[in-house]
């Protein structure tokens, strides 16, 4: 049910889809050419198979979760400003394309290692904390209601506005339910949780709830637009999920978007890749991707460690 192939999907499909993505990032749609393979360059010229900062984030995500045995915010914390300060985890081995939401939150926790720095104001709802997200519902996913509670507080961190927590809430019950081999009629129906009653106790904002009910199944572009507003990339992750039938599909969908290309890339390549597995990812794509090795490392371990978390 929760197979190991699925977990490396999701984190895999996660580091592809900023891969791709990274190429067309910045790229305005309409006057892009579409990318139909991973191809690099982009604007930090980066090799085929390099990625950004969504996949470092969740690669210090995921070795936070790992080496702790379990959910530490300051620990998470102390990893991104590794990664910030001496490109820890870097596809380069060095620190390019962080966001000023999540530069201004690792500057914040610098100063007062506070756990939970991310701002509340309603400008910070960026789409940081949600591009990472895939270690913490993989982690928890056999216990769903912890899984999309620890899902809000991991973007407490750098993103503390609502719209970003309820965000990862949401997207996290969708990679439980993935992980879990749930079908994608079901996955993409009306407010889908896999802890049961979970949105009646516990709504979403209604911008999240929206996305939840289904707005992206009525929309296509340039009403789907991928920016670096969390709802936005939460719509056209879940746009390019819903309108195609491959993994490769609807990641090229995804990205071809340009604008924030690497973030919906990454958002939807967490969700595709637990839904359809590892096996469904183009070898090509495969083996090419800095660090897939270690990256694959990391699922693994999530999901052996997952296996041992039964009660809250």
């Amino acid at each position: 049910m929760y197979s190991i192939e699925r977990y490396c999907g999701s984190l895999l499909g996660l580091a592809v889809g900023d891969a791709l993505g990274a190429t067309l990032e910045f790229e305005t749609p309409g006057s892009l050419t579409p990318i139909t393979d991973m191809v690099g360059g982009g604007p930090f010229a980066l090799k085929p198979g390099q990625w950004t900062d969504e996949t470092s984030m969740a690669l210090c995500l995921a070795e936070s979760l790992i080496e702790k045995r379990g959910f530490d915010p300051v620990d998470q914390l102390t990893r991104y400003c590794q990664w910030y300060r001496k490109g820890y985890l870097s596809s380069l081995g060095k620190c390019f394309s962080i966001g000023m939401i999540v530069r201004g939150a690792l500057e914040k926790f610098e100063r007062s290692g506070e756990p939970y720095c991310g701002s509340s104001e309603t400008y910070s709802a960026g789409n940081g904390s949600l591009i990472r997200l895939a270690p913490v519902p993989l982690f928890y996913a056999r216990i769903p209601q912890q899984a999309i509670e620890k899902s809000g507080e991991s973007s407490r961190t750098t993103h503390g506005v609502q719209t970003a927590i309820d965000a990862c809430r949401y997207f996290g019950a969708l990679l439980v339910g993935a992980v879990s081999g749930v079908d994608k009629q079901t996955l993409l129906s009306k407010r889908y949780s896999p802890a049961l009653g979970y949105w009646e106790k516990h709504p979403l904002v209604k911008e999240i709830d929206e996305v939840a009910c289904g707005s992206f199944k009525k929309k296509n572009p340039p009403v789907i637009r991928s920016t670096g507003y969390v709802v936005k990339s939460l719509e056209a992750a879940l746009w390019a999920f819903y309108r195609s039938k491959t993994f490769e599909s609807g990641a090229l969908l995804a990205v071809n978007l340009g604008n924030d290309a690497d973030a919906t890339g990454a958002v939807y390549g967490q969700l595709a890749g637990a839904f359809y597995g590892e096996q469904a990812i183009p070898a090509r794509w495969l083996e090419r991707l800095s660090k897939r090795n270690l990256i694959k490392t990391y699922a693994t371990i999530l999901g052996k460690l997952g296996q041992k978390i039964t009660t809250i």
